[in-house]
């Protein structure tokens, strides 16, 4: 009941000031663009790699993840930055609002609805534990495999990831049937979605995926954006495309240490069983098996990409960036006066954390069945299908 209440007060203190500091937290965004654009002619360089790759994780971190949640759509009068229109329903809008190798149609399904709504459960797409199942079954080392998912995730996983649970949800909504043998809830990978494709057990056309999802951000990012340096001398063409290579390296490992890290460790939960949306379930599984990360301060926050506020964004997933910071102090408060497990380290020890998990020398800790509140319980459409 304090943690609805909550949640209420602070989505009607929602006004003027939220705009501000979303349009703040836009310039800062805006200026590493900046910077990096200005100087990736140079040769490859530390400022400018650093810059190209901070502007890449703010616009999805922070400007594009609150946007597509609805966290602006009640303040904006604009309409700019409501989740109904920022960054979809055509490529122009991609570009110009949110450009990365996930399309952010695919994105809303996978992670607003699926991730948010299944935390911690089996059909949780971001489910790290489950995600490296498979690895089991390699002859690689896990090590070497969690390193290179670090470097390359956004394009080698999380693209092809997303937009397969965007045709699956497609699919299931037409009332039509998956491909005999596929399994919805195993991830999707860019090797796995050719072999799937053609052994007749994909949902995604191998040439859709590079056409409508990685191509764009492929093409117009490394080629495209720099193409003007090619006119003044073809060298820093290539410096530029060296620069934005190198940038989207760093970028990608950014993202793995703050976004990874939010639902993975030995002292996070997992469940069996499905939960009612905005229950006190639900606001419980939100917490548990959450992980904040240092809190407070606008630097503090932008360089967290604002993942450090991981659990309150959880229980209430459309407030802005501002109401995270007003509500982390006060959730912290409640969960402490309930004695509910209210997870907060730096974000090199949830690295840490996390790392064992994909590695399997830890694994998460499964919430006592026996323990959950029945009235809360729910099977998904998908669940009691299967």
């Amino acid at each position: 009941r304090e943690v609805r209440a909550l949640g209420r007060r602070l989505e009607k203190e929602q006004g003027d000031a939220d705009m501000e500091h979303l349009h703040k937290m836009l310039s800062w965004s805006d200026a590493c663009a900046a910077v990096g654009l200005a100087t990736m002619w140079l040769e490859p360089n530390l400022v400018s790699v650093l810059a190209l790759s901070l502007w890449t994780h703010s616009r999805w971190t922070m400007i594009g993840h609150h946007c597509c949640h609805g966290g602006y759509n009640r303040t904006d009068a604009t309409g700019r930055y409501s989740s109904r229109g920022f960054a979809v329903g055509s490529l122009w809008r991609r570009v110009v609002d949110w450009l990365d190798w996930m399309l952010p149609e695919a994105w809303g399904v996978e992670h607003n609805q699926l991730h948010h709504y299944r935390l911690g459960e089996r059909a949780d797409p971001d489910l790290v534990e489950r995600n490296v199942e498979i690895w089991d079954k390699l002859p690689v080392n896990k090590d070497f495999l969690t390193i290179f998912s670090m470097f390359t995730w956004k394009w080698y996983y999380y693209a092809p990831n997303t937009y397969k649970e965007l045709k699956v949800a497609e699919l299931r909504k037409a009332g039509k049937p998956l491909p005999e043998g596929m399994d919805p809830q195993a991830p999707a990978t860019l090797v796995n979605t050719f072999t799937h494709w053609f052994q007749g057990r994909g949902v995604v056309p191998p040439w859709e995926l590079v056409s409508r999802v990685v191509g764009p951000y492929f093409l117009l990012h490394f080629f495209v954006l720099p193409l003007p340096l090619a006119v003044i001398n073809p060298v820093f063409y290539w410096h530029a495309v060296a620069n934005l290579v190198l940038a989207d390296l760093v970028s990608n490992f950014h993202d793995f240490v703050v976004i990874a890290t939010n639902h993975a460790g030995e002292d996070l939960y997992r469940f069996e069983r499905g939960c009612k949306p905005n229950s006190p379930t639900f606001y419980l599984r939100a917490v548990v098996s959450s992980a904040n990360f240092s809190t407070g301060g606008d630097v503090n926050d932008f360089l967290h990409g604002w993942l450090n506020y991981q659990i309150e964004h959880h229980v209430w997933p459309n407030l802005s960036m501002l109401s995270y910071q007003k509500a982390q102090p006060e959730l912290q408060a409640i969960c402490e006066r309930y004695g509910v497990p209210y997870v907060q380290e730096d974000v090199f020890t949830r690295l840490y954390k996390t790392y064992n998990i994909f590695t399997g020398r830890a694994n998460m800790r499964w919430f006592p069945d026996r323990l959950e509140r029945e009235k809360d319980i729910m099977a998904w459409a998908e669940d009691r299908a299967a």
